[in-house]
């Protein structure tokens, strides 16, 4: 008896301790990170990765969490994989998560689907499927601050004010993947709208560091300007050519995945001049970012090389921490409840405002421009900047370029109309 006692007392408290831990866990915002810090474009995911937790983890250490409740931010390794990144996904969804980052338009091209039967929202953040910028046709996938259209209109029309596109050739450098052809339908709807010419060069995966063929048909074509569409080893080989075939770099504009420190650090000063958007500020002199060096990387608790702060895709990962952290806030707000669900978290993305005074407040005055949800429009319309490598370091020299929203826009609802027709099932929303 006495033992049969003391067995059921042992029970009893294992299940009390369990309880507690059960209960510990449930007292947490869960964010899965779908990260990848191995395989071929590791330069890029690392960086990211680290920002986006290491704002997060501030936020703990300053703020308590967000609404009293800290924040769990789980990494998946998914090393740029699709398949890799749907097992992520089933592998934690059932954990609470509130929000999905892909970093990948390949995975975010599976996860859309899923989104509103799982009632997680996806955040594709300046990437994946333009058309789901759409809010009444895509009601669980967000795209802010911007998608690929927008942000090809915003670099198109910086060409249009430095010497004007009517007549011009524009060559068009990208990565031979979904995330590479995302922009071709835009190009192929503005060039005759605009007055442009535009041919493609198309860079398969496995010839990233293999560019010779291409830039030999980009000197025989002569653009006038390059565009790149490029990720990870392809972007530094795509300037290292450029300048051995004497391709001026102030008239070669990567996009805002073709112009972080991992691209330009290896090409150094042969690199001079080359161009790049941007929308996540550069450099560390943002109140914001000096409490997250004090509080996590100066304390030890980030996997960040100190020296890295302030990085383009350093602060790209922490903006886009900032934007699920203001979320998170609206949905707490809006539901009345500080432990919210994915469902909440959807509300949330369509109610948060990133104004230029909020940004101030943040710490993050300058960093970026203003971001606002709302139920008709996921993407946000932000705009750009370019920014120029001089040799050793980036430098901003625009102010913020706004896309040509009266001409995306019905592309957009054109495009979102067509994905949407040969899904009976699939369920839109209605907005106000």
């Amino acid at each position: 008896m006495r033992l049969k006692s003391l067995v059921l007392g042992v029970a009893a408290t294992a299940i009390a301790v369990t309880g507690t831990l059960v209960t510990a866990h449930a007292e947490e915002l869960y964010v899965p990170s779908l990260s990848y810090r191995t395989g071929p474009f590791a330069g890029g995911g690392i960086p990211f990765a680290n920002g986006f937790a290491d704002y997060l983890n501030m936020l703990n250490e300053r703020d308590g969490g967000i609404g009293g409740v800290k924040i769990k931010v789980e990494e998946c390794e998914t090393g740029y994989n699709a398949q890799k990144g749907v097992e992520c996904y089933e592998a934690t969804k059932g954990k609470g998560a509130l929000v999905y980052n892909p970093l990948s338009t390949g995975i975010t091209l599976q996860l859309i689907p899923k989104a509103p039967v799982d009632k997680i929202p996806v955040l594709s953040m300046g990437y994946g499927l333009s058309a789901a910028g759409v809010g009444k046709s895509f009601p669980y996938t967000f795209t802010y601050p911007a998608g690929y259209w927008s942000q090809m209109s915003s670099i198109l029309k910086y060409i249009d004010s430095n010497g004007g596109l009517k007549g011009k050739k524009i060559g068009f450098i990208y990565l031979d993947a979904g995330y590479g052809r995302e922009p071709i339908p835009l190009l192929d709807k503005l060039a005759p709208k605009l007055g442009f010419e535009w041919v493609g060069f198309p860079v398969a995966g496995k010839d990233m560091q293999n560019q010779g063929s291409q830039w030999l048909n980009v000197r025989k074509e002569r653009p006038d300007w390059m565009i790149m569409w490029g990720w990870g080893a392809m972007n530094a080989t795509a300037v290292k050519e450029a300048a051995k075939v004497r391709f001026p770099l102030d008239r070669f504009i990567g996009n805002w995945w073709a112009g972080a420190h991992a691209d330009l650090d290896p090409v150094g000063a042969a690199g001079k001049g080359y161009l790049a958007a941007n929308f996540s500020g550069v450099g560390a002199d943002f109140p914001a970012l000096q409490d997250v060096k004090k509080l996590v990387v100066d304390a030890g608790k980030s996997q960040t090389d100190p020296e890295k702060v302030g990085d383009v895709l350093y602060n790209r990962g922490l903006f886009n921490a900032v934007i699920v952290a203001e979320a998170i806030k609206a949905a707490q707000e809006k539901s009345g409840k500080k432990l919210i669900t994915g469902a909440d978290m959807r509300d949330g993305l369509e109610a948060f405002d990133l104004s230029t005074a909020r940004l101030k407040e943040l710490g993050l005055e300058g960093f970026t421009g203003p971001v606002k949800g709302s139920c008709s429009d996921h993407e946000g319309g932000g705009s750009i900047f370019i920014q120029q490598w001089d040799g050793s370091d980036w430098k901003r020299t625009t102010d913020l370029i706004e896309p040509m929203t009266d001409v995306v826009k019905p592309l957009l609802e054109e495009a979102a109309a067509k994905y949407t027709s040969d899904k009976p099932a699939w369920k839109g929303q209605e907005c106000g």
